[in-house]
């Protein structure tokens, strides 16, 4: 009788739990991991595909860019946070908040994603995998006590600057050209972008991380401050990568229409966006900014 109604029992809660471990990882954040990646590829291959005999670890590496890195990273972040988490609005529906996932599940997860990740990397090539631990390294400093440097002004900005505008489109070129073949101005294009796209994500939960006692960019630096600082990032990001296109420094093409046309466009949406930030403006921001990246991957490739 008890076997036959522990088979009887609702399915939900496996749905309900299943679900919340895919939340946790954050799916909508892959593609800043995923595109990144993309774009180092194509940098070093001009092709828009990888060349035949690499398309292996090209999955394999989307694999880890994607749900286990943000899987295992965020893990962590979740809980760290969860002081925070809990007078946040915006994370009122987080797993651990709402309790469908306990600190136990997250941490099994969190620990289960790393070594997957690690393992998948090994497969990749031993640079990849590397880089691989750095990211996880990277995330755990920027959570965990007791570095938690994103309660560190300055230091949170850069780690998620090194890690999404550096490691990122690096991972795809390491699995076709050496890395220390990188151009130097993708890692100053790199840097300039990612810090202006994270520099406001602060300033969405400052209320938050003020009474939590997190000393977040934002509540150091006041959300204003935040706003002006990511709007010059992003107009260095903008006057770099014109810079590039019209020197020849990264490819070589006589006019960049598309470029010199969306550079204002790209600055006003910015501006206008992060007036009051959110995770869907951002968004926007990101989306933007890939129509001059699509059309530098056109030009590299010679398309």
């Amino acid at each position: 009788m008890a076997r036959l109604l522990q088979d009887l029992r609702p399915a939900p809660r496996r749905e309900t739990y299943t679900w919340a471990i895919v939340r946790l990882t954050r799916p909508w954040f892959w593609p800043l991991g995923w595109a990144g990646a993309y774009i180092g590829a194509v940098l070093a291959t001009g092709a828009w595909f990888p060349p035949a005999g690499t398309a292996l670890d090209g999955v394999l590496a989307l694999v880890v860019l994607g749900p286990l890195v943000w899987g295992a990273v965020l893990a962590v972040n979740d809980l760290h946070d969860l002081p925070s988490d809990r007078r946040n609005p915006r994370k009122a529906t987080a797993p651990l908040v709402t309790g469908v996932l306990s600190a136990a599940d997250i941490a099994q997860f969190g620990r289960v994603a790393a070594v997957a990740a690690i393992a998948v990397a090994v497969a990749v090539g031993p640079v990849f995998a590397v880089g691989t631990g750095l990211v996880l390294l990277l995330g755990w400093l920027y959570s965990a006590p007791p570095a938690r440097l994103k309660a560190r002004p300055g230091a949170d900005v850069l780690v998620n600057a090194a890690v999404v505008g550096v490691l990122g489109p690096l991972a795809g070129w390491s699995l076709h050209r050496p890395v220390t073949d990188y151009p130097p101005m993708m890692v100053l294009l790199g840097l300039l972008v990612a810090a202006a796209l994270y520099v406001p994500t602060t300033v969405m939960d400052v209320d938050a991380d003020r009474v939590a006692g997190d000393a977040t960019a934002a509540v150091r630096w006041t959300p204003y401050t935040c706003r002006l600082l990511g709007l010059a990032l992003w107009i260095a990001a903008v006057a770099v990568w014109l810079a590039c296109c019209h020197g020849e420094v990264l490819v070589a093409r006589e006019s960049w229409p598309v470029q010199d046309a969306m550079a204002p466009v790209l600055v006003v949406v910015y501006a206008a966006m992060t007036r009051r930030p959110s995770i869907p403006r951002m968004a926007v921001v990101a989306l933007t900014f890939a129509i001059p990246a699509l059309d530098f991957v056109v030009a590299v490739t010679g398309a």
